[in-house]
């Protein structure tokens, strides 16, 4: 279950998706296979290619992307979810979800 975004969050993250650009959306998330994380990042291009580059940076494997219509991504969380979020500059995102 994902709350604490709003509409044009989603919205913006969709655009950044599809034009091809490397997008961050944080969110609070909840899921029992996954006990101790309240938050999820998705990061995501429609660019596979690039996502798939971008993802190497940080050891990610390509099999790992969702491939959730048009807007593949990868699911952070946990350790990886701050680290890259620090590594990238995502401040905001840090400071809201307190990560």
């Amino acid at each position: 279950m994902a709350f604490g975004i709003k509409r044009n969050e989603l919205k913006q993250w969709k655009k950044q998706v599809i034009n091809e650009e490397i997008a961050f959306l944080t969110h609070y998330w909840l899921d029992p296979r996954f006990p101790g994380c309240k938050t999820v990042t998705k990061v995501g291009c429609s660019n596979i290619d690039k996502l798939v580059e971008w993802g190497e940076r940080y050891g990610l494997e390509a099999r790992w992307i969702h491939h959730d219509k048009n807007y593949p991504h990868f699911d952070l969380f946990g350790d990886w979810q701050k680290q890259i979020l620090v590594a990238e500059g995502q401040w905001e995102q840090l400071d809201r979800f307190k990560l």
